[in-house]
């Protein structure tokens, strides 16, 4: 790991004279909360945590730290899974937390301005006052923030029929790691002019600029919606009807699944009988649209389709309360297998939808083999796993021996089904090790090429994506 300069009480003063006695954070015990994520057990004391209130703080410190060379940890919310947020190097945390005011709902141009630290409910809340729509939904959209999501260029289950975080970003103002300010992009849908810095940045978690205020492109609030459950005797014959919909041409919002080992543990949390519990997979369907006829003739021919793929049973609702115990399970599955053990390693592969059923059969193997139990559930639209490794009652000793060798059986064989390591919660600080098997040598290369010539300090989130 590289060595960077230590803080010493001259650079401390330059940084309250930024930020304000009030907003830069000293004590241990201050400091606690910004030393993790919502990544299990890794946990990095920063120096100093400074909490800029606009563009001119955060350029200026990012100057000083260019300066002084020392390391800057950007920081949203710290929801993040992979520990992006990781101050692994100490030096200063950047957190953004007072950047978090709705700037503008342009319903004329069909667009968001927004600062960084908003949450992403809140926007998508101020947008459906006025009948728009922002539609990336990640699972921790009541907690995470508007900046986290251009870090990792979050999806959601609507990613199926609506796209990820890139495709509504249109404008960002961006803090250089040398401090000075870039606009990039706007109001515009279309922009070819020089190459794409915006859209480099949203997904390179942290590593290549700070964003202070975000430009989002809106659409129309679909008015109705309707959700179906529908649960099979096998994950082949749910991925199988799967695939029969998208062909019947039908584009649902969210096509979402569970094994029955997921929906067996929110039964347990919720203290509920789950619905169909005997089913081996349960397909969460969501169409939405602004036709009732439609909407009914669409779930109608998704009931023939999927009886003729063993379906057991089709379950609809239409009204708000119905909708929501249909999702019930889904949303508090987090929840559930964190009741279940504490302790656990969540990744979220990728495969073609039709290796679904493949990348099962290896999950149980990987299970049998370590002796440990996986329960997954996920989106089944875009073939993203959100694969969970439970501790449970496991000796501290050997999980620590098993859980790589357990990772690297998991992530070779995403690879071999056509697959790749991450799909929604980036590479980080926990996974980088594991980046090679994803991204050939010469890409990697290339990668980290720009990053040496965006940062050539290495100061702006260091030790994350690359080893």
């Amino acid at each position: 790991m590289k060595e960077y300069p230590v803080l010493d009480p001259k650079i401390t003063g330059k940084l309250k004279a930024i930020v304000g006695e009030k907003y830069l954070i000293t004590t241990d015990d201050d400091k606690e909360p910004y030393s993790h994520d919502e990544t299990l057990n890794h946990k990095f004391m920063p120096a100093v945590v400074a909490k800029p209130g606009n563009t001119y703080e955060v350029s200026a410190i990012m100057k000083l730290a260019s300066s002084e060379k020392i390391p800057v940890t950007p920081r949203g919310a710290g929801t993040g899974l992979s520990g992006g947020a990781l101050p692994v190097c100490g030096g200063i945390v950047l957190s953004l937390e007072r950047l978090n005011q709705i700037l503008e709902i342009d319903g004329e141009n069909l667009m968001a301005v927004t600062q960084p630290a908003v949450i992403t409910q809140t926007l998508q809340l101020a947008a459906e006052e006025k009948g728009l729509f922002y539609p990336p939904d990640p699972a921790s959209l009541d907690s995470c923030s508007i900046g986290g999501n251009i870090a990792e260029n979050a999806g959601g289950p609507r990613a199926f029929k609506y796209g990820v975080t890139r495709h509504y970003l249109c404008g960002m103002e961006a803090v250089w790691p040398n401090g000075e300010v870039s606009r990039l992009g706007g109001k515009t849908i279309k922009n070819v002019s020089g190459y794409d810095l915006m859209h480099l940045i949203c997904g390179s978690e942290g590593t290549l600029a700070v964003v202070t205020e975000i430009t989002l492109r809106l659409v129309p609030k679909p008015p109705l919606a309707v959700d179906l459950m529908i649960p099979f005797s096998s994950i082949e014959d749910a991925v199988r009807a799967c695939t029969a919909v998208i062909r019947g041409r039908i584009i649902p919002a969210t096509m979402e699944f569970m094994e029955q080992k997921a929906v067996l543990a929110a039964e347990k949390f919720l203290e509920k009988r789950a619905p169909f519990r005997e089913a081996e997979a349960h397909l969460l369907v969501q169409l939405d649209g602004d036709d009732r006829k439609t909407l009914t003739a669409d779930y109608e021919k998704i009931g023939r389709i999927v009886s003729d793929f063993g379906a057991l049973d089709l379950l609809v609702a239409e009204d708000r309360p119905s909708r929501d115990r249909i999702w019930e399970m889904r949303r508090c599955m987090a929840d559930a297998l964190t009741q279940m053990s504490p302790v656990r390693e969540r990744e979220d592969v990728v495969v073609p939808r039709a290796a679904i059923p493949a990348l099962f059969r290896k999950l149980k193997g990987l299970s049998e083999k370590h002796g440990a139990e996986i329960i997954s559930y996920g989106h089944i639209g875009d073939g993203n796993v959100h694969v969970n490794i439970m501790k449970q009652g496991m000796a501290p000793e050997a999980w620590e021996k098993m859980l790589p060798t357990l990772l690297d059986g998991l992530f070779r064989g995403v690879m071999a089904l056509g697959g790749t390591i991450s799909g929604e919660h980036g590479i980080g600080y926990v996974k980088k090790k594991y980046l090679p098997l994803a991204i050939d040598a010469p890409a990697l290369v290339m990668m980290k090429a720009v990053k040496k010539a965006w940062d050539p300090d290495g100061i702006l989130n260091p030790e994350k994506i690359f080893l």
